[in-house]
């Protein structure tokens, strides 16, 4: 299984951009809007995971401030988990954001996606703070300094 991991300074090409919106919709269950709140994020950072041209994995992040980057969405395919691809995109979205100037990275999930939870502190990232959403959903938000690792 050989797969292709691809770099998008920006928004990914049409064709990457709708396999990505179905494969977000296959993982969270509706698209959220989510090309339009992708326009509107500043340094948008898009990786894809694919095989041959099937998009089975994203990362998405923006800078949230001049030394901190935000990784905001990402998923793997259910029929391509346990094969390591959130790790590694992962391992090549904070590469980016290291040979780009950030010093840190921070991201938020809930305890209902325990996986990448323990993704994330498995991966060197600390609970900084939890809080109550405007739905009434409690986040977990965690960060990562990547200088000096």
């Amino acid at each position: 299984m050989k797969i292709d991991y691809i770099i998008y300074n920006g928004m990914p090409d049409s064709i990457r951009l709708t396999g990505l919106l179905q494969l977000h919709k296959v993982i969270f269950g509706s698209s959220d809007d989510l090309q339009m709140k992708m326009e509107t994020k500043p340094k948008l950072l898009v990786i894809v995971a694919q095989i041959d041209e099937e998009i089975i994995g994203y990362k998405i992040g923006y800078e949230l401030e001049d030394d901190t980057f935000y990784s905001w969405l990402g998923g793997v395919d259910p029929k391509y988990q346990k094969h390591g691809i959130g790790t590694k995109l992962m391992e090549k979205q904070h590469q980016w954001i290291k040979e780009n100037g950030y010093t840190y990275v921070q991201t938020k999930t809930m305890n209902k996606w325990r996986s990448m939870l323990l993704l994330n502190i498995k991966n060197g990232f600390d609970v900084i703070d939890t809080y109550i959403d405007k739905k009434g959903l409690q986040k977990i938000v965690l960060e990562k300094r990547l200088i000096n690792e």
